[in-house]
């Protein structure tokens, strides 16, 4: 398993036979397979039969699979070339869909096509550089990043921006600046990056091995039980799998995961208005709690009050988080002042180290903390914070396609919390 962090999470140069894959080779497949003959898809793509030919054949070979069965009436899709043609046509309406946006917002002409255009960017090494060129804005740095000359990824830049009627970019003293366009491009780009990185797990799976990367936004609830133990427990089975997760607020991780960067969010679910374009799938019930020492004063104060929890020293996520939130709506609601903490932070392990060291409180998710709550070093307060229940789960980008090892990871997410007595009653200091 390894942990990334935003800066580094976008363009896997790792998966080497993804970045490879031909775009004319995949445009190639899906005209056979609509056609069912050689010189029917020839003609479609307005290319020589033999240059059709060789394109399947290249990508049997780039793939590992027999893709198609040729008969002496033409040729018929096997189960491998279903499942590429899955992705294929994915990987066309990103495509299509893109244009639609550089239409709308990119200032192109309606009639460019695209998926001719797109696909003479020959692989998805070409649309990793456009995306990483659009995040490093750093042309010296993803040259060296993807082992290649800047004046070769000027001449593909300059290929593409002629063939849009559009800069993608604008050069400027301090780097490359994308242009409305070229976010546009970058975006789809990274979705069709997404599409090729799982054509490989795919074809695996169909023999029954789960292998690729898994790309979780775990946000903090997760991180403690619930995805350690699914991770292991998952590669317990299948050890060629390899899992990556990243820890940012939300509002990154959301985005990364509508572009394609992650597979899944584990967390705390939002309001539909803010997991647009996303599906959310509820796992249990949660609710926060005022935690401390175990010997706190406070806890075995009977009953504790508001009064008395003002006037504690606290440490809270900062402004904006899910659980200040519902901490600060709850003393709204209670017609309370909420409690002014002396230490905002992000950091779990500063929370509980604050926690353990001092008379300090936090109000924060029980789960987070289990393993000290389990151990007796820390306890849950006798103040019930009913009114700050959320939902905890899983959120995909509507309308995705997970890679097996994704779905298998989510899958195994919901046995452990469904198997797990730990989601249920929270122990009570002096209970």
């Amino acid at each position: 398993m390894e942990r990334r962090t935003p800066s580094n999470k976008v363009i896997e140069t790792t998966h080497v036979a993804a970045l490879g894959i031909n775009l004319r080779h995949l445009r190639a497949l899906s005209a056979v397979a609509s056609t069912g003959s050689i010189a029917a898809a020839a003609d479609e793509l307005c290319r020589v039969p033999s240059a059709v030919t060789r394109s399947i054949s290249e990508l049997e070979g780039a793939l590992g699979k027999q893709l198609f069965d040729r008969h002496a009436r033409g040729m018929t899709l096997t189960a491998f070339g279903e499942l590429v043609l899955v992705r294929a046509r994915r990987i066309a309406r990103e495509f299509e869909e893109a244009r639609n946006q550089l239409a709308a917002r990119g200032g192109i002409a309606p009639k460019v096509d695209v998926h001719s255009l797109f696909a003479a960017m020959l692989n998805g090494r070409r649309l990793a550089v456009v995306a990483s060129l659009a995040e490093k804005r750093n042309m010296s740095a993803v040259a060296q990043e993807f082992g290649i000359s800047q004046p070769a990824i000027s001449a593909a830049l300059k290929d593409l921006e002629l063939g849009l009627g559009t800069p993608l970019f604008e050069r400027t003293a301090r780097g490359l600046v994308p242009s409305g366009a070229g976010e546009i491009v970058a975006f789809f780009f990274k979705r069709v990056l997404a599409e090729l990185r799982h054509i490989g797990p795919d074809l695996a799976a169909s023999e029954g091995m789960l292998q690729g990367t898994v790309n979780v936004g775990a946000l903090p609830l997760g991180r403690t039980q619930i995805l350690p133990r699914a991770i292991a427990q998952l590669l317990a089975r299948h050890p060629r799998l390899h899992v990556a997760t990243f820890e940012s607020p939300y509002e990154a991780l959301a985005a990364s995961l509508r572009s394609g960067d992650i597979d899944f969010i584990l967390g705390a679910l939002r309001p539909p208005d803010d997991a647009k374009e996303l599906q959310q799938q509820p796992l249990f019930q949660d609710r926060i709690a005022v935690i401390a020492r175990a010997g706190h004063p406070l806890a075995r104060k009977r009953p504790l009050d508001f009064r008395a929890l003002r006037q504690a020293t606290w440490v809270l996520s900062r402004h904006g988080s899910p659980s200040r939130e519902l901490l600060e709506h709850f003393f709204s609601d209670a017609r309370q002042a909420p409690p002014e903490p002396a230490v905002e932070t992000g950091d779990l392990a500063i929370v509980r180290g604050l926690l353990l060291d001092s008379d300090m409180l936090t109000a924060l998710s029980a789960h987070q903390l289990r393993h000290e709550i389990d151990e007796g070093s820390l306890v849950v307060l006798d103040f019930p914070l009913a009114a700050t229940k959320r939902q905890i789960g899983l959120t995909q980008r509507a309308g995705a396609l997970p890679s097996p090892g994704a779905r298998a990871l989510m899958a195994e997410i919901e046995d452990v919390v469904r198997q797990s007595p730990d989601f249920s009653a929270v122990p009570r200091a002096g209970a």
